[in-house]
């Protein structure tokens, strides 16, 4: 039987499918990665490196050898990336190290969430390393604000000590908490205020210009009061910056004859010294009990002022035992009641018994052994 032209060209054409078919298989069991292994692309999570992205050291799939790929771009164990328990890389310690806000590693540089650096073991603050600061004026706004009277301490300078030398310690805790409340750190300079005594708690007298050290001696900005205590011996410093000489600044650096700048100046010039001209003890009557009263009574005396700027503009102005000039000695005020008088009045007012009644409001000088 004749075979027709069209059942020849149909075998051709399942045979050509058939090879077709057949091609496609072998081709599959070779692996569609171009490996010789026939293995299908897969995803395994590396088990000893913690890295649960890529695995193989190519970065790709396949391998399942469970192996560390060596890939330095995720964590591998070594410590100079994160390691998981904290936000910020700790493996060398040169980064922060998580228990600090800005942690300076090696200890030597400040860590940035303090003031200076910590330097030792403990944290403290090492008061040579602080900005120089050891001398101020007691600001009126701050010893209302310690007190927690609009009239200040008056001559009772205890601030919660008790017993003998009270009055004397808890000035000079005054003094550091002023000092801290300006500059952060800075009460670790063993401030002193400059008041004499007749008696430390041991049957001593004090006088004020033994309590402050040898100087030299810096205001709230840095520019010198007096290099040495032989430069303080005068109506006014010698040796000093000029412009704090006639008129002393604050806890901040302010001059305290106008401690509000937007105001007028204000006469509160007698600052509570207990001393004569050379820094010694004036008298036995002139401390308020060495500091532990403000009864404005007469038989607590009357407290020995000098004047933080010159209230004649020279040495002298008056008769007797007074110098308008002479910043640890000037005169005799009221009493020791607490009590402020920024007004010019001449002098005390008569019958106002208290610290201020003279142009003042009880404040005094603070020196720290720290320059």
């Amino acid at each position: 039987m004749a075979v027709s032209k069209y059942s020849i060209l149909f075998t051709i054409i399942a045979v050509l499918g058939l090879l077709l078919i057949s091609s496609c298989t072998s081709t599959s069991e070779t692996g569609s990665d171009g490996g010789e292994d026939g293995d299908v692309p897969v995803y395994n999570p590396d088990t000893e490196d913690g890295d649960d992205s890529l695995d193989g050291d190519d970065n790709s799939y396949g391998d399942v050898d469970n192996k560390p790929d060596g890939d330095e771009n995720s964590p591998d164990g070594d410590e100079t990336l994160p390691d998981g328990d904290e936000n910020n890389p700790d493996g060398d310690e040169t980064l922060p190290d998580g228990d600090e806000n800005n942690s300076d590693g090696d200890e030597t540089q400040p860590d940035g969430d303090e003031i200076q650096p910590d330097g030792d073991a403990d944290g403290d603050i090492d008061a040579g390393d602080l900005p120089l600061f050891s001398f101020f004026v007691t600001s009126l706004v701050a010893l209302q604000e310690l007190s927690g009277s609009q009239d200040g301490f008056g001559g009772d300078l205890r601030y919660g000590e008790t017993g003998d030398g009270a009055g004397l310690r808890g000035a000079d805790k005054i003094c550091a908490a002023i000092a801290e409340r300006s500059m952060p750190g800075s009460s670790v300079k063993q401030w002193r205020a400059f008041l004499s005594a007749t008696d430390d708690g041991s049957g001593n007298q004090v006088n004020a210009i033994d309590r402050i050290g040898d100087g030299p001696w810096y205001d709230r900005l840095g520019r010198m009061l007096a290099p040495d205590k032989a430069s303080l011996m005068y109506d006014r410093p010698q040796g000093g910056n000029a412009t704090i000489k006639n008129d002393f600044p604050n806890e901040d650096g302010v001059p305290n004859h106008q401690p509000d700048p937007t105001q007028p100046e204000v006469d509160n010039h007698d600052m509570l010294t207990g001393s004569n001209e050379s820094g010694e003890l004036y008298s036995s009557s002139a401390t308020c009990q060495d500091w532990t009263t403000s009864n404005g009574s007469s038989t607590n005396g009357k407290p020995r002022v000098g004047h933080s700027w010159p209230r004649s503009g020279g040495p002298g102005g008056k008769p007797g035992d007074e110098n308008m000039a002479n910043w640890m000695s000037a005169l005799n005020e009221a009493g020791c009641a607490a009590g402020i008088n920024l007004a010019d009045t001449g002098g005390p007012i008569p019958g106002d018994d208290t610290v201020g009644s003279g142009g003042g409001y009880g404040g005094f000088y603070c020196f720290a052994l720290v320059p």
